[in-house]
């Protein structure tokens, strides 16, 4: 069964290589540095033998209230708003077309949800590389933002899933969320509209 996993020193991140030359050298070169100064935690997915099929990172981070839609603009009170950061996320480009990056997102968002049960955290924010980023982004809801950053809330979250999510349901068990193997289910984007 695939399930993301912390990144180790068992993952082998020399042979990751996807179409973004910027994520393949993060991987690479820069996110073991990140992960011990604490400012990212990075999850990948990846085979018994250590090949990392994709990955993505995560930090905490804040958003200005200013830059939200005006219906949510009235809701908070405070002018920066705790959010999680979805930094990076990419899928190695020989697993293209098996709905990896689906899957790394659908696992990026219910960890998000899950962890702001505990640290408060208003949506998860992501910063699209590219055009083709922001379509994907876009078909699973997220929102443009003033400032070219896109978001989900958390409500949006929970409800695209169609629970509330529990304290003891662990990411890994994303797949049987959906009966059975969600990269035969990955088309389903209609899940994630509303």
């Amino acid at each position: 069964m695939l399930h993301t996993v912390a990144l180790d020193p068992s993952h082998k991140r020399a042979l990751f290589s996807c179409q973004e030359q910027s994520l393949t050298d993060y991987l690479r070169k820069q996110v073991g540095q990140d992960i011990k100064r604490k400012v990212t935690l990075c999850f990948v997915l990846a085979d018994a033998n250590g090949t990392i099929q994709g990955y993505y990172t995560f930090s905490a981070y804040s958003i200005d209230r200013a830059i939200l839609p005006e219906k949510l603009k009235k809701k908070m009170a405070y002018k920066n708003l705790p959010v999680t950061l979805l930094g990076r996320l990419a899928r190695d480009s020989q697993f293209k077309g098996q709905g990896i990056g689906e899957l790394l997102l659908a696992d990026a968002l219910k960890r998000a949800n899950h962890a702001s049960s505990e640290i408060a955290s208003f949506a998860v924010v992501t910063d699209p590389i590219n055009e083709n980023a922001k379509r994907f982004y876009e078909s699973f809801g997220f929102i443009n933002l003033e400032s070219g950053r896109m978001f989900i809330t958390m409500d949006t979250i929970k409800a695209s899933f169609g629970l509330q999510i529990k304290l003891n349901s662990a990411p890994e068990r994303l797949i049987d969320l959906f009966g059975g193997n969600l990269l035969n289910n990955c088309s389903r984007r209609s899940l994630w509209r509303r």
